[in-house]
Formats: C-alpha cells, sequence, structure tokens
C-alpha cells in the first residue's frame, strides 16, 4: 500500500498532467524486482522500420496483460503473457497509488546507454481518449525528455530507481516522451509501462 509520506512531485506543465514519485518503493524492495524481472521476464528484441530500413529495436521487451489482447505500436504487435507474481505486484501497487484498474504492462529493459526509446505519444487507439500511463522505473536512472507539440517547450526528469511516473488526462495528445541515448557507461534500466487496453 502506499505511504501517507511517499513524496508527490506534479511538473505543472500545460496541457498535461504528469506526477511524479520519487520513492515509489523502497531501494531494496526497488533491487529485488530488478533483479527477479531481469532473470525471469522473456525479454524479447523486434526489429522496426526506420525510413525503409530494418533494425533491431534498441531495448529488449515483453507484454503481460490480464486479458489476451494483443497491443501494436510501431508496426510492432505483441501478444501478451499471463501476470508473472512480481509484475502483479507491482501492477496492484501501482493501482493503489492511481486508483486505477491497469490491464496491460509493457516492460522495457534498457541494457546499456546505446538502449534508447525514441520521440513517441502513448496514443495508440487501443489505449482510448486521454489514456493514463503508469511507468515504474528500477536500476540504472535515465533521463526522461518531454516537449509539447506545438508549443515550443520542453522538459527534462530524472527517473530513479524505485520511482513511479503517473500521465494522465491529455497529456498524451500534447506531449511527446524519449529516453534518449547516452555516451555514458551506465547499467540496465527496467521500466514497467501500465496501461489500459479497450
Amino acid at each position: 500500500m502506499p505511504s501517507l509520506f511517499s513524496e508527490k512531485i506534479s511538473l505543472n506543465l500545460p496541457d498535461g498532467d504528469i506526477t511524479y514519485f520519487p520513492n515509489f518503493l523502497s531501494g531494496e524492495e526497488a533491487n529485488t524486482y530488478f533483479e527477479v524481472l531481469r532473470k525471469t521476464v522473456p525479454w524479447q528484441q523486434d526489429t522496426i522500420k526506420v525510413f525503409g530500413k530494418v533494425h533491431p529495436q534498441p531495448r529488449l521487451t515483453a507484454l503481460y496483460a490480464s486479458n489476451s489482447k494483443p497491443y501494436s505500436y510501431s508496426n510492432i504487435t505483441m501478444v501478451p503473457h499471463a501476470f508473472s507474481e512480481a509484475v502483479l505486484q507491482l501492477k496492484e501497487r501501482t493501482e493503489a497509488f492511481s486508483e486505477i484498474q491497469f490491464t496491460t504492462c509493457l516492460l522495457n529493459l534498457y541494457r546499456d546507454g546505446k538502449d534508447s526509446n525514441g520521440w513517441h505519444a502513448d496514443n495508440e487507439k487501443e489505449l482510448g481518449i486521454n489514456p493514463s500511463i503508469a511507468s515504474v522505473s528500477l536500476g540504472q536512472e535515465r533521463v526522461f525528455h518531454l516537449k509539447h507539440r506545438t508549443k515550443g517547450l520542453k522538459h527534462k526528469l530524472v527517473l530513479e530507481h524505485g520511482s513511479l511516473l503517473l500521465m494522465q488526462g491529455a497529456t498524451q495528445h500534447h506531449w511527446l516522451h524519449q529516453i534518449p541515448k547516452t555516451s555514458k557507461k551506465i547499467q540496465p534500466r527496467i521500466n514497467l509501462t501500465f496501461r489500459v487496453i479497450h
């Protein structure tokens, strides 16, 4: 259950509803979940097509869900696994914070600084209008970039080990986000993004 003393940071960005909880999990809990997920998740590397050329996706992924509905993005269609015990625990913890019942979790494993996620919005039709996305970060902290689609606004946030980022309302309509590459020698990061697929 969420702690009454959990720090809550509202980003207060125009056309967005984004809240950050840096100490969503304790350090010990975050360490344990990171090791369990790294070893037990059936990670896969799909290919993506960019400007007509096919490339390996620059991260590993896995999809879990409480139903059998596939999830499609960037011309990739993923079929979900049934929730594992660890992912289900994090799902229930996230639901207690957000008061949202999530159906699906897309996990990303960024193995090093070369792994990344380009500019995008989580606005696929399966997610419906004004989707809520809850993102749990484990392992190496990475810089999360945001940019407004039309107003030229930008924002950066360091996503810490054991943190939760909650994006709601019209955020996905007005803001793009990314995890850029870095030339720094860094450790792996696991990111769980909980969502509702209709």
